[in-house]
């Protein structure tokens, strides 16, 4: 996992000669001698830290590099547990699936989409059964007039080679 902060120059792996420098208050120090930067920062007891590597020349700021990582692992954990997962779940079924394995097939994806996912369904055709498509189109839109209540077409049928799919998902809740 490798991020911004781990790339950060710090102290003596600073290469160029001349940088602009902040202080830690965030105040200009203007441009300057990488060496009396360092010196700068060691009097303060912080590290000389690259932000900007491809400014010209490069800005470098005075700060506790440590608390700097940890901040920003902080930030990125915090991004990590507010962004939420979606996932496509996939049915399949056949041209000839019987009633009871049809209503099962159903429940499940009326489940996924409860839970926020989007679900491809997909018939899969074997042998001759290729030529009746239209059963398997009339068995999705069984499946599209079953879930209109909480589902939308994302992407209607389509067939490529032996399989027919649907695309369906979830239908935004008003509050």
């Amino acid at each position: 996992m490798t991020s911004a902060s781990d790339s950060a120059r710090c102290n003596h792996q600073i290469r160029a000669r001349e940088v602009r420098v902040i202080a830690d208050d965030g105040q200009q120090l203007g441009i300057m001698p990488t060496i009396d930067a360092l010196r700068q920062a060691q009097e303060k007891g912080l590290d000389l830290v690259e932000v900007a590597a491809q400014a010209d020349p490069p800005v470098c700021r005075i700060m506790d590099y440590g608390k700097y990582k940890y901040q920003q692992q902080k930030k990125q954990q915090e991004a990590r547990k507010k962004s939420t997962v979606i996932q496509v779940k996939e049915i399949k079924v056949r041209p000839k699936t019987d009633e009871h394995d049809y209503l099962t097939k159903v429940k499940h994806i009326r489940r996924f989409l409860e839970e926020g996912d989007r679900c491809k369904v997909s018939v899969f055709f074997r042998g001759r059964e290729v030529v009746h498509k239209d059963r398997g189109a009339s068995l999705l839109e069984r499946i599209v007039q079953d879930l209109t209540e909480i589902a939308k077409v994302e992407q209607e049928p389509r067939f490529e080679g032996r399989v027919m799919h649907l695309m369906l998902a979830p239908l935004v809740k008003k509050k």
